[in-house]
Order: structure tokens, then C-alpha cells, then sequence
């Protein structure tokens, strides 16, 4: 639900924060106050058109940021990880619009920059506008489809239809790469073969180009290594001044020393034991020598051997690891091409039996949704009837899914159903799509129905707000009064028991109905417009409002108890469940 949003320097508003709550919030004031400001702000926060005319006159910036909070573990949680977004690990996300004077604009969720497609993706899981002109995210086949499947209530039936259509078209495309021409497959089998034989032949080892070019690296230098180890080896042992020998004269000088004094004993043993490792290292270094002589090729067979890798590597892989790789890969395509036949037979089968789970479970959705359907018409037509609305003509229309480039039938991820919800708003005329309806308001008391049925017929399991949006109206109420207002008041307060909903209206018959009531004013201060918004928090001020709105500025003491009357009966209604 939408907790807060704070709103700075944006047309005629200067700073403002609203604290919103549960239930019905309803927005209501003098007509050009800036109600519906709050709710365009709103639209930009979640990535809606920005322009600079949006900025107060004399400012640089405008910054909107809006707080929804979940309970639980939050929906957006597998989305934030799907856009590489870190969790604050609370359940609350932030949005966050800049836009500057210069035309550059910033959105931000959790103060983290995102893109205005991905921000857009993530709204439409938390709001609904239904406005004059905001109607778009319901005129998609897609939601509309959506719509619907929430009345079904078959979510694990969606979910298995739309695994059995992926696996049947893993087993299509596999298929199909093997269904190719013969010639091709008996070339590709040839260049395969050569490969295969080439790697093979090659042999190579992991991390071996890399002792390699360490052995290369001593074999280049060998001059100056054999001559260091021959220096080093004569003053070890070979020489008559040498280590050794040295170490040798003075071993057997305290040998001979400690038979006139006891206290040197101690100093004998480490000496010989100096003269042992000196002899150990004099003789490495004569192998480690002997090594290079006995083999004067091996540099030329070490670049050889490189300059295969080198080959390889230019060929199948930038690294030994990744050409071996390359190699299996080449092994399991060879094996697959000269086995295609028996290959090609044992998918056949496999496609054979999920394309008819596929159908079979496509088809049990396709039943439940056209009995959803006949439900939903029969809600929303009864619905719109309350709403002024009874000639209206509401039925949802099916087609089937367009093709996909299966071979082995028909239908996609979401089965075998195309839904349009279509209507036909005055008798005789045809039944249309959504988006050609031309009045806003007759859309909003549609959408409200709908929204509406969805709400207060929940398929069993499904928890309360597990999925439902905040929903807000703007112009609701376009042409209607009395009765009809007292009718879409009613049923915004149905579908606020579900869910949140923010409204904006001009009618005292819808505001009756408000769990939460928002005074919109405009006024001048110090030479400019400025809109504040109060809350309304006693029964006292939404009388007061509520008589405004019946006879505007001049407010009798009839009207004002007529207000208290219409607050006490939308009351009892509420209470009821009316």
C-alpha cells in the first residue's frame, strides 16, 4: 500500500507530505484547488511523462518520493533481485523523481538509479490509475487475460501451462536442429570429426601452457643460469677455497680444540651439520646442471609444443581450459549427429506426450476461464447496472491464441485463450474494446465494477491483498450524481475492505463513504498560489466539508445537518457491508 508521498516544488505546490492509510483515502476541494495534482505527482513518482513545466516558477528542481509498504515478505522482493537491486531488507520501497530545470531527470528506487522501463514494470505491481486518461495499463490483452485468471483462482494450472509449453517447445527446437538437411548434417559431421581428431591428437593439459612458458622462460637463459650454477656450485664444493672446505678445516680444528677444553663440544655438531647441507647443495646444483645437458633440444621441442597450444587457442578457446571444454562439447554434438535418427525418434515420443499434456491442461484452463467469464459478465453487468450504467453491455470476448511456430499445436505460454473484454455502452451499438470507449468516467465506473467483482470474490486460498494493487479514481464521478454517486461511493468502499484506494471526487455523496479524508485548498500568500492539503480527522470537519460540497460557499445549518445524516448512513452501510 502507498504510505507517504512527499512532494516539493511541483506546480502549485510547495513542500508537501501526505500519510496515507489502509482503506478508503478520498481527496476532495474547490474545484482547480489541485486534487488531481496529487495524484499526477503520484504518476511521475512511478515513471510517468516529465517535463519541465511541471517545476514551481522560480525553482531549479522538483523532487517527488513515494513509500509503499507490505506486509510479509514483499512481492517486490524477486524483483529488486532481478534488476541487481540491493533489499533494505525492510518491507517498504522508495521511489524517487528528480527532475531539474535543465530537462534531465532522475528516478530512483531506494535511492538506487533505475531505468524508466524497469521503474514502469515495477508500478504496475503496486498502482492502478483509473482516469481520464489513465486507463492504458487495462487495455492490454495481456492484463485483461490477468484479470480474468484472478477470478479463476487456477494459479497452479497456470503455472503447469505454461512449463508444459516451454518444455514442448524445448523438444520442438531440439527436434529441429535435428531435422536438417542431410548434406548439412553429414558436413557438419565431418568438421566435426576433423576437430575432434585435431584435439584429440593435440593432447592437451590443463595449466600446461603455463609450465610451459616457465620452462621456456629458464631454457632461453640457460647461458646465464648454467654459468651462475657452475660459479655457485665451484664456491660451494669444487674449489680448494670452497664452502665446503673451509668449513671442513674448521670442523676438524674445534675437533682437535675440545681435547683441551670440554666447553666446545656443543659447537662441533652444528658445524658438521653446516658442512652436511653446503655438500647437499653442491650436489643438487651439479644435477640440476647435468639435467640441461642431457637434453639440448628441449628448447626448440618447448616452443614447438607452445605454438600447438598457441594454435589451439586461436581455433577453440582463448584458454587450454576453455579448447578442452570445447573439445567435450564437439565429442557430445558428433555423438548426437551419428546417433540423429534414433535421437530424432525418442523426442518425437517426448513431444508427443507433452504436447498433449500441454493441450489437456490448456484446455482445463480455457474451461474454467470461460466459466469464469460468464461469472464476471453477469457481476459487472449487475454492478453497472447500480452505477447508472444498465443498458451497458459488457461481455468477455474469446479468440484463440494466434500462432507461435509450434509444429505440434497450437497455444503459448498462457494457453489457448486470447480475452478482450469488450463493451457496447448505449443500445444498438456494437460491442467495442476498452480503449475505444470515448468518456473517461463511463471507463472509471467500468473499471470500478470490475475491480470491484474482483475484489469481494475472492477464489478461495487466495490471501487477502496477496496481490492486489493500491487503485486510485480520478473523475470517478464525471457525470453522475444522486443516487449513481451514492452507488460508486458504496462500491469504493467494497473494494476498499481488499485494498487500498485513493480517489479524488466532487461529490458529497462518494465522500460520505471516506475512511480517510483529505482537504485539498488553494489560497495566495505572499503574491503566489500554493496548495496545502489538511486532514480531516474529526466527524466535525467532514460534516463541514461534506456541506460544502452540497451547497458550496453558503452553508446552511439544513445542509450541515444533511451532512451528518449522509456520514451516519454511509456509516451504517459500511458497517453492514452494504
Amino acid at each position: 500500500m502507498l504510505q507517504e508521498i512527499h512532494i516539493q516544488n511541483y506546480a502549485v505546490i510547495d513542500d508537501l507530505t501526505l500519510e496515507f492509510h489502509p482503506g478508503l483515502n478520498l481527496l476532495s476541494g474547490e474545484t482547480g484547488s489541485g486534487k488531481s495534482i496529487v495524484v499526477d505527482a503520484l504518476g511521475l513518482a512511478l515513471g510517468g511523462r516529465a517535463t519541465t513545466d511541471l517545476i514551481r516558477t522560480g525553482c531549479d528542481k522538483t523532487t517527488i518520493t513515494a513509500v509503499f509498504q507490505a506486509p510479509g515478505k514483499p512481492a517486490w522482493e524477486k524483483w529488486l533481485e532481478e534488476y541487481g537491486l540491493e533489499s533494505s531488507g525492510e518491507a517498504e520501497i522508495i521511489f524517487r523523481r528528480i527532475i531539474h530545470s535543465n530537462g534531465k531527470s532522475r528516478l530512483l528506487v531506494n535511492d538506487q538509479p533505475l531505468t524508466l522501463a524497469a521503474v514502469r514494470a515495477l508500478a504496475s505491481h503496486l498502482v492502478e490509475v483509473h482516469g481520464q486518461n489513465e486507463q492504458v495499463s487495462l487495455f492490454s490483452r495481456e492484463a485483461q487475460l490477468a484479470l480474468l485468471d484472478r477470478l479463476t483462482g487456477a494459479d497452479e494450472l497456470q503455472v503447469r501451462v505454461a512449463e508444459l509449453y516451454a518444455r514442448r517447445r524445448r523438444l520442438e527446437e531440439e527436434i529441429e536442429s535435428l531435422s536438417q538437411n542431410e548434406q548439412d548434417r553429414l558436413r557438419t559431421s565431418d568438421l566435426l570429426g576433423f576437430q575432434l581428431r585435431e584435439l584429440e591428437q593435440a593432447a592437451l593439459e590443463p595449466g600446461e601452457d603455463a609450465r610451459l612458458e616457465e620452462e621456456k622462460n629458464v631454457l632461453v637463459h640457460l647461458e646465464k643460469i648454467l654459468s651462475a650454477t657452475s660459479t655457485a656450485y665451484g664456491a660451494l664444493y669444487e674449489e680448494d677455497s670452497s664452502a665446503c672446505a673451509q668449513v671442513a678445516t674448521a670442523a676438524r680444528a674445534l675437533e682437535g680444540l675440545r681435547e683441551y677444553d670440554a666447553a666446545i663440544e656443543p659447537h662441533v655438531a652444528p658445524l658438521l651439520e653446516a658442512k652436511a647441507q653446503l655438500e647437499e647443495l653442491a650436489l643438487t646444483l651439479r644435477d640440476y646442471m647435468k639435467n640441461f645437458e642431457a637434453n639440448p633440444n628441449r628448447l626448440e621441442e618447448v616452443e614447438s609444443r607452445l605454438a600447438l597450444i598457441d594454435r589451439m587457442k586461436r581455433k577453440y578457446g582463448r584458454t587450454v581450459e576453455e579448447v578442452l571444454a570445447y573439445q567435450e562439447q564437439v565429442r557430445e554434438r558428433l555423438s548426437c549427429l551419428e546417433h540423429s535418427d534414433e535421437r530424432r525418434k525418442e523426442l518425437a515420443g517426448e513431444l508427443k506426450k507433452a504436447a498433449s499434456e500441454y493441450q489437456e491442461a490448456a484446455e482445463e484452463l480455457s474451461r474454467l476461464r470461460h466459466a469464469a467469464a460468464r461469472q464476471l459478465e453477469k457481476l459487472v453487468s449487475k454492478e453497472l447496472a447500480e452505477l447508472s450504467m444498465e443498458k451497458t453491455r459488457f461481455v468477455v470476448h474469446f479468440e484463440p491464441v494466434s500462432s507461435s511456430g509450434s509444429a505440434s499445436g497450437k497455444g503459448g505460454p498462457y494457453g489457448i485463450d486470447d480475452v478482450e473484454l469488450r463493451i457496447s455502452p448505449n443500445p444498438g451499438e456494437e460491442l467495442r474494446p476498452l480503449d475505444k470507449i470515448a468518456s473517461g468516467g463511463e471507463l472509471s465506473r467500468i473499471m470500478l465494477a470490475i475491480k470491484t467483482v474482483l475484489g469481494t470474490n475472492r477464489p478461495a486460498g487466495r490471501a487477502k491483498g496477496a496481490s492486489d494493487p493500491t487503485f486510485v479514481f480520478d473523475e470517478v464521478d464525471t457525470g453522475i450524481g444522486g443516487r449513481v454517486a451514492e452507488s460508486v461511493g458504496q462500491r469504493l468502499k467494497r473494494l476498499a475492505r481488499e485494498s487500498q484506494v485513493l480517489c479524488v471526487t466532487h461529490l458529497a455523496q462518494i465522500a460520505s463513504f471516506a475512511d480517510h479524508h483529505f482537504y485539498v485548498e488553494k489560497f495566495e500568500r505572499n503574491g503566489r498560489s500554493l496548495t496545502s492539503v489538511r486532514y480531516l480527522a474529526s466527524q466535525k470537519e467532514r460534516a463541514a466539508e461534506l456541506a460544502r460540497m452540497l451547497s458550496g460557499s453558503q452553508v446552511t445549518e439544513a445542509v450541515l445537518k444533511h451532512a451528518v445524516a449522509m456520514l451516519r448512513q454511509a456509516a451504517a452501510q459500511g458497517s453492514s457491508g452494504a
